[in-house]
C-alpha cells in the first residue's frame, strides 16, 4: 500500500506543469473580491475564467476541448493570478496574457477581439460591439458570445450593457458585474 503525501502530489503536478505534460492547468482561486474564480490556462495562454463553485463542469469542458490531461497546478495559472490580483487591487487597467480562444467560432473570436479593446471604466453596448464587427443587426448574437465569454474580467463582458445603459446578463450574476463596474469606476 502506497501512501500520496501532499508534497508527492505536488512535486507530481509540478513535475507535469513543468515537463508540457499537460493540455490544461487550472487552479482555484479563493481570495478575489467577487467570490472563487476558477483559472485554466494552455501552453497557449489562459483558456477558462469560472465563476462555477462547482468547478467539475469547467473541468469537464477544458477536458473536451483541450485534451484530457487536465490537472490542478498553481505554477502554471501564477502570471494570470498575479495580475487578477493587482486588478482586484486597483493596481491594473489591462491584462498582459495570450488567451487561447483557437476553439471557437470566427465570428466570436472577431467579437471578443473587439470586447478585448473596451477600455477600462467605460461600458459598451452590445449593439455597439456588434457594429464594430461590421454586423450591427447582431446584438443579440452578441449577447449569447458575451454569456459564453470563456475568459470573463480578461475579457472585459462586464463592460457591455443594455442599449439603455442597463446592467443586463452576465454569467457570473449581475452582482458581481456591477462590482466589476464599480470598482472600474464606470459606475458610481
Amino acid at each position: 500500500m502506497s501512501i500520496v503525501t501532499p508534497e508527492l502530489d505536488a512535486r507530481f503536478r509540478a513535475a507535469a506543469a513543468a515537463t508540457g505534460l499537460l493540455d490544461a492547468a487550472y487552479d482555484i482561486l479563493t481570495d478575489t473580491p467577487i467570490g472563487d474564480l476558477l483559472v485554466g490556462v494552455t501552453e497557449h495562454g489562459v483558456c477558462r475564467i469560472g465563476f462555477d463553485p462547482q468547478p467539475e463542469r469547467a473541468l469537464e469542458a477544458l477536458a473536451q476541448r483541450f485534451g484530457p490531461r487536465v490537472l490542478r497546478s498553481s505554477k502554471p495559472v501564477d502570471r494570470v493570478r498575479k495580475q487578477l490580483d493587482e486588478y482586484f487591487a486597483g493596481a491594473r487597467r489591462g491584462f498582459d496574457v495570450d488567451w487561447d480562444i483557437r476553439f471557437l467560432p470566427d465570428y466570436n473570436r472577431r467579437v471578443l477581439d473587439e470586447l478585448a479593446r473596451v477600455e477600462y471604466g467605460t461600458t459598451t453596448t452590445y449593439g455597439q460591439l456588434a457594429a464594430l464587427t461590421g454586423n450591427p443587426r447582431a446584438a443579440r448574437a452578441v449577447g449569447t458570445i458575451m454569456n459564453r465569454n470563456p475568459i470573463p474580467i480578461v475579457l472585459p463582458c462586464h463592460r457591455v450593457v443594455g442599449a439603455n445603459g442597463s446592467l443586463t446578463g452576465y454569467a457570473g450574476g449581475l452582482e458581481r458585474k456591477e462590482r466589476l463596474l464599480r470598482l472600474e469606476g464606470a459606475l458610481l
